[in-house]
């Protein structure tokens, strides 16, 4: 299971914006570990420069310091669709006479199969959706080349024809563009430079903290179905899908999992949603316990709200190496299982002979909880009871987030009782689906088709999801996972 990735975009006159564009991709590397890149503008020209690794490895001093402009867009990328080398790498860049733009992408688009014949991609030629998007964009100049005057034309005249996920940042040679797809699955919010009466710039992030820490002022979420454009004029904002037509539906595990626990979301702060989910999870599924512990990072917040709600008293179970990755995202299942140990390690004075609730946010397919819970038993734990803060993940997701086939899905196969067995646990539990919402505290507009199988849109069934629901008989266990 992998996510998407994160987008950024900066438009500062007077200013070469390359190092804050650096700061602002280096605050979304949680979202893509895979490759990072960025287009700069000095109104002339766009240069870019990408490559594969951490943000830190592909750009350095030298590197930013050779890139001059005012204006700038970045991406960190994991891959749902294409190859993870160089060539998928993004921004994405097109050139089309005179004109020139760069696309950063997050998400997945669910009518890639149209599209490609729609750009005449060549049987064997393998594109990104990000590339074709660029295709179509690009073709939306040349098709209409008597009446679409810019970037912003040509988007309107593309966009409708896509389908599926998709929070964009674009640049061309004088603005920076943010879209968001008309159900919002993805994040994307807005921020100011200067005061509001008199703004001096203004940037685009997939995520609030990367506005904070180049020192622009949260402003908004860019809206489902909107085009933010940001230039010489100011910031200006209309829509190529009419209201009617959108409906927002981000991501719910961007407040399980994703987003950084400083991130704003729906008006909420991602930490006070998952100390609420632990809260409830408490109240839910009570245990007796000598000590709650979280499985860093993302299950940190969670413990301390079942711990606060439960009054068994928090404390620290596993050190962690922080500079490693996300084992969540590892694209190998044999560099997940590598990734638990070089990981965590326990606190083997903490946890011996003591009866733990052990709180994580999600479970998968189950193999770095299986390891996670043989390493605390072997560590002296007297009892392993372990919570999950979100619901049981059974179905695949088509929006942004590589998820395994449904036979894959450890939840999707097998009954609490038999991940029990599978995993170790004494006990384990999840979060219902109405307390994750409760715990968020906004209703509506979220997408929560891994865990219900709703999905807002109409998706393909195909062998390699697995996406038709399984029939009302028993579903034979898989024998891929041993132990159960």
């Amino acid at each position: 299971m992998k996510e998407a990735c994160g987008v950024f975009g900066i438009y500062l006159p007077g200013a070469d914006v390359s190092h804050l564009t650096f700061d602002g991709i280096f605050a979304l590397q949680h979202r893509g570990q895979e490759s990072a890149g960025m287009a700069v503008s000095d109104g002339v020209s766009i240069t870019v420069v990408k490559d594969t690794g951490l943000v830190a490895s592909v750009f350095d001093d030298r590197t930013l310091y050779g890139l001059n402009g005012s204006l700038s867009i970045g991406h960190t990328r994991y891959s749902t669709a294409g190859s993870q080398d160089w060539s998928s790498a993004q921004p994405v860049y097109r050139t089309v006479g005179s004109q020139s733009f760069a696309l950063a992408h997050n998400g997945n688009l669910t009518n890639t199969d149209q599209l490609a014949e729609r750009v005449g991609a060549l049987p064997g030629i393998g594109l990104t959706d990000s590339d074709m998007m660029a295709e179509l964009i690009a073709q939306s100049f040349l098709a209409n080349a008597e009446v679409v005057d810019g970037l912003h034309d040509a988007l309107h005249k593309a966009l409708p024809l896509i389908e599926g996920a998709f929070s964009l940042t674009l640049l061309d040679q004088d603005r920076i563009y943010g879209v968001r797809d008309p159900h919002g699955f993805r994040p994307l919010c807005l921020g100011r430079f200067g005061s509001e009466e008199e703004p001096t710039g203004w940037a685009l992030a997939s995520e609030s903290p990367a506005l904070d820490v180049v020192g622009a002022t949260f402003v908004r979420e860019v809206d489902p179905g909107e085009i933010v454009t940001i230039g010489p004029e100011g910031v200006s904002s209309d829509r190529y899908a009419p209201a009617g037509e959108t409906d927002a539906h981000l991501c719910i595990f961007e407040f399980v999992y994703f987003a950084r626990p400083d991130s704003l979301l729906r008006g909420k702060e991602v930490h006070g949603a998952r100390r609420r989910m632990g809260q409830l999870l408490a109240q839910q599924v009570p245990v007796e316990a000598d000590m709650v512990m979280g499985v860093p990072d993302s299950g940190v917040p969670a413990a301390e709200g079942y711990a606060l709600a439960s009054g068994i008293p928090y404390g620290q179970g596993l050190v962690k190496n922080r500079y490693m990755g996300r084992t969540f995202i590892n694209p190998e299942q044999g560099a997940r299982e590598k990734g638990v140990k070089r990981k965590l390690n326990p606190l083997r004075e903490n946890i011996k002979g003591k009866r733990l609730v052990v709180v994580d946010d999600s479970v998968v397919r189950g193999t770095t909880t299986r390891a996670l819970v043989k390493m605390l038993k072997e560590a002296g734990a007297a009892e392993v009871h372990l919570r999950i803060s979100s619901p049981p993940f059974k179905w695949p997701c088509f929006y942004g987030i590589d998820t395994p086939t449904r036979a894959e899905l450890l939840a999707a196969t097998h009954s609490i009782e038999e991940i029990t067995a599978y995993i170790g646990a004494d006990t384990m539990a999840y979060l219902s689906l109405e307390h994750l919402v409760e715990a968020i505290g906004v209703e509506k507009g979220f997408c929560d088709a891994c865990l219900s199988g709703n999905y807002p849109t109409p998706v393909a069934i195909s062998p390699a999801k697995d996406v038709a629901p399984p029939a009302n008989e028993p579903v034979e266990l898989q024998p891929a996972l041993p132990g159960v």
